[in-house]
């Protein structure tokens, strides 16, 4: 992780903000990769149409989600937050914690035939070695195949940061569109050779 470039200074003026908070002890490509978070998707209540209103508001309400890392449980995280969460209420509120769903942590070894065939693979399409990094995103399916199937995951990312995705003016450039159909394509082969090969 260390050997991925990375630039605090473009990762700031991305975001468009001054400076970085974080858990102490650990750099930003490290909270945003291999740490476990918890944030607030969201934050709504009261009166929040135009103009002023002295309304004090009865109910808010905010949408949390958490990043889990290895050896961590989706139901058992909850739970804590949840008890956690009541027991820091003032008594002149009540608190309501609704779960929504869970999805479990994943890691797919480097020592795996899958992802030295992936390594291959970026390094005949883009001519460079692939650094392996954790991703903060949420795929619970990959944990679902790994326990079901015992099968591990490749993901293999072809955006980049400028794409903003899942923001409404999200964007795909065609080079990464194209490299990436032809970095598939290699893996593929790459895999099947390996494994007749092992």
């Amino acid at each position: 992780m260390a050997e991925a470039p990375f630039s605090l200074d473009d990762f700031k003026k991305d975001l468009d903000i001054d400076d970085v908070k974080g858990e102490t002890g650990y750099s930003t490509i490290e909270r945003t990769g291999i740490r476990p978070t918890l944030d607030v998707n969201g934050i709504w209540g009261g009166y929040i149409g135009e103009g002023a209103k002295t309304v004090l508001p009865s109910k808010a309400y905010a949408k949390i989600s958490m990043r889990l890392v290895p050896d961590q449980s989706s139901a058992e995280i909850t739970e804590l937050f949840k008890n956690h969460f009541e027991s820091i209420a003032p008594k002149s509120v009540k608190v309501n914690v609704t779960p929504h769903h869970g999805g479990e942590p994943a890691v797919t070894p480097t020592n795996s035939i899958g992802y030295q065939a992936a390594v291959k693979a970026m390094e005949k399409s883009f001519g460079k070695t692939p650094i392996p990094t954790r991703e903060g995103g949420s795929i619970p399916i990959v944990a679902l195949f790994k326990e079901e199937l015992g099968l591990d995951s490749i993901l293999m990312g072809f955006g980049l940061n400028e794409d903003a995705i899942h923001s409404p003016n999200e964007s795909y450039g065609l080079f990464n569109y194209y490299k990436g159909i032809e970095t598939i394509s290699y893996f593929y082969q790459f895999f099947t050779d390996m494994s007749k090969a092992s």
